[in-house]
């Protein structure tokens, strides 16, 4: 989905927590980051994807741009959520123009909305595997007012929506700019603060998408209930902040009962894509995001799918400026990063 003309994006990943921006610059050694900057949401300006809030919102990123130093107004968003249908179809073989007239029909058979609510975007896979006379599609519907809402926050915080991306596929890009992609089925898994984002590849092709409602949000409101606290000081007790009001036993058996939770939602999914790929194990689990930090999490996750889980590095091919980004910053926001330097790739003219 494009507006804009210029080749050079920023990358803009709005969630209901924090905003995360980055610039990414072609250099001599490859792409090279040029400067990164995060700052926190205000609550209740954005949840679970919803902008409640604009002008606090366009106010915040406008200041996040600001104190980041950057200059570039033309940007590339993402999006995701319920209002963000992903699918894989399988359609007659047809030439590409043939399938944008038909593709409204096609659609309506798979998105549970109305179809004059959404905006529709195809990518071509290939040849069905199981049918020569058939092909493979991409299919993705993002409703209208979800996306008008996303253009207009970023319009009011006086920039150019040149893209609007899915998360998911903001993470596939920036996987695929990091890692050497080896014949193997591995898991892109976001978990943000109030959603999480699933992409499953096969070698370089996406095959399984999902967007499941949870994240961290849900350990700091449990915490929030039994303590009577904050939601930002719910935050810094998460990631190991003492406190005389709870042991750190009781703060791991909270945070084990929400993970737990998590990894049985993100099994029920993984069961989904084994239903139609039985013999294709998942090798890996990349995980991205603020949930990528807890050490809990990655164990259980570990031990529920029979993966390896690592967390993925969005800078490990990127050029760095260690005078500019401290190598201890880098691999602190490492995992929230993700989604804008993903976003941060993209060109205008990507399709």
């Amino acid at each position: 989905m494009l507006f804009g003309k210029k080749d050079s994006l920023v990358g803009l990943d709005i969630g209901s927590r924090s905003v995360k921006v980055a610039e990414i610059v072609d250099s001599k050694s490859g792409p090279k980051l040029k400067r990164f900057g995060m700052a926190d949401m205000p609550m209740g300006a954005i949840e679970d994807g919803a902008i409640n809030d604009p002008a606090t919102a366009a106010e915040t990123i406008r200041q996040l741009f600001k104190s980041s130093n950057i200059r570039e107004s033309n940007v590339a968003v993402s999006i995701g959520g319920y209002s963000v249908i992903v699918k894989k179809i399988n359609v007659q073989t047809m030439p590409e123009k043939q399938l944008q007239e038909t593709i409204h029909f096609e659609a309506e058979q798979y998105i549970p909305f109305d179809i004059s609510d959404v905006n529709l975007d195809f990518q071509i896979l290939g040849e069905n595997e199981n049918n020569p006379n058939q092909m493979s599609v991409f299919l993705v519907a993002a409703k209208k007012e979800m996306v008008n809402d996303y253009i207009n926050l970023v319009t009011l915080a006086g920039l150019t929506p040149c893209i609007v991306d899915v998360e998911a596929f903001a993470l596939q890009n920036i996987f695929e700019a990091n890692y050497d992609i080896e014949n193997e089925n591995i898991a892109l898994l976001d978990i943000g603060a109030s959603k999480t984002s699933l992409n499953i590849l096969k070698g370089n092709s996406s095959v399984f998408m999902r967007d499941v409602a949870l994240g961290c949000i849900q350990v700091n409101q449990k915490i929030m209930s039994l303590l009577d606290c904050s939601y930002d000081q719910a935050e810094l007790l998460k990631f190991g902040e003492t406190s005389t009001k709870m042991s750190a036993d009781e703060l791991n058996q909270i945070t084990t009962s929400v993970v737990t939770d998590w990894c049985t939602e993100i099994r029920r999914a993984l069961d989904f894509f084994y239903t139609n790929y039985p013999d294709d194990p998942i090798k890996r689990i990349l995980l991205s995001g603020g949930g990528a930090h807890l050490s809990e999490f990655r164990k259980l996750l570990a031990a529920e799918s029979s993966a390896q889980v690592e967390t993925l590095n969005p800078f490990k091919k990127i050029v760095l400026d260690e005078k500019a980004f401290e190598p201890d910053y880098i691999r602190q926001i490492a995992p929230q990063a993700a989604v804008a330097m993903g976003l941060a790739l993209r060109k205008v003219d990507d399709k």
